[in-house]
């Protein structure tokens, strides 16, 4: 690539804790969540105006967003159609609403596990997003910003604001959360992916087969004050998402009885729909030496210490009633035509 690269993070997205509070006549669920972000994730570098390069007579892909993919987790997605990939319908997406070209090369690092609960693809789109605006010009709490990303999915818009705060509805409502103390994590992936539909399938069935009520929201009444507090008050809550996935995945049982049985372990708990979980911890030794104890008696597992992410001084504020675009939506479900693009040795899509 060429030119000054744009960089964002796309940092992984905890649910602290979720529970599903009903569901409409859509057939969408609807949530209450305390999510926040840990410092360990992927990341996005954009460069406008890539240079195009013709080998050996190769026609040269229309303007529009390319797609190179590296990092530990890029193999997983790079058999896929790169006009399926979510950065890439972002990127489309926010041009397609404020009328530019995304004539840009865009480099993801893939350090996430695919389909594992944790906001991977979301958070890539997200970032991209937030690189596009950067480039464009456009304020990071730009309505335009979070209309495109309810369009591309649930978990988009939390991304895009990319700090700890509550998730209501189905993505679409927005709050301020109580600022969470300083926290250590360990997340552990048993490697293998979790569809999220195939979650809810199997959460709905049970539903109707006990007729349990759906959760009320358990929104902090109180600032936590340290992280073991922190734990006190999300052991008062739960991912209402743990036993469906749980029959998807079962080894997800065995992640959290490692993480629990680790020492200084203060919570084990699923992320999302999974497979990823994660422990909390007071200290960054804590989670250091926990995650050296997993990793080591199973070896085939994902496993990173890290922690959570404080909210910046100065964070825009939280979008209101947040409105998909339906320009922008449509424009990020239909596949752009894709071409190779040899010249990085990753995709080219226009």
């Amino acid at each position: 690539m060429t030119g000054t690269s744009i960089v964002e993070a796309a940092p992984a997205k905890l649910n602290l804790y979720l529970h599903v509070t009903g569901r409409r006549a859509d057939g969408y669920h609807e949530l209450d969540s305390l999510v926040a972000f840990a410092e360990f994730g992927d990341s996005i570098a954009l460069t406008p105006a890539a240079t195009r390069v013709a080998l050996r007579g190769a026609d040269l892909p229309p303007a529009g967003p390319r797609l190179a993919i590296a990092g530990p987790f890029g193999p997983a997605l790079m058999g896929e159609n790169p006009a399926n990939n979510l950065v890439i319908r972002a990127a489309h997406a926010l041009a397609a609403r404020l009328g530019h070209e995304a004539d840009v090369m865009i480099a993801l690092t893939k350090a996430l596990p695919v389909a594992s609960g944790i906001g991977g693809g979301s958070a890539d789109a997200a970032a991209c997003l937030r690189a596009l605006a950067r480039l464009w010009g456009v304020p990071p709490d730009d309505p335009a910003l979070f209309a495109v990303a309810a369009g591309l999915g649930a978990d988009v818009p939390v991304c895009v604001a990319g700090r700890s705060c509550y998730f209501g509805g189905i993505g679409d409502v927005l709050d301020e959360a109580p600022e969470l103390p300083e926290t250590h994590a360990v997340l552990v992936n048993p490697n293998v992916p979790v569809p999220t539909p195939a979650v809810f399938k199997a959460m709905a069935a049970a539903r109707a087969k006990s007729g349990a009520a759906f959760s009320a929201p358990a929104r902090f009444t109180r600032k936590p004050a340290d992280a073991a507090d922190l734990a006190t008050l999300l052991l008062e809550r739960t991912n209402d998402l743990t036993a469906p996935a749980l029959t998807v995945a079962p080894v997800i049982a065995d992640v959290l009885a490692a993480l629990e049985r680790s020492a200084g372990c203060l919570l084990p708990r699923l992320s999302g729909s999974g497979a990823t979980c994660f422990g909390l911890y007071a200290t960054a030794a804590a989670a250091e030496s926990a995650a050296k104890t997993i990793a080591a008696a199973a070896p085939g597992w994902w496993v990173k210490p890290t922690r959570l992410l404080p909210t910046p001084p100065g964070a825009p504020a939280l979008p209101r009633g947040i409105v998909a675009d339906p320009v922008a939506a449509q424009s990020a479900s239909v596949p752009p035509s894709s071409a190779p693009f040899p010249d990085t040795g990753g995709w080219g899509v226009g």
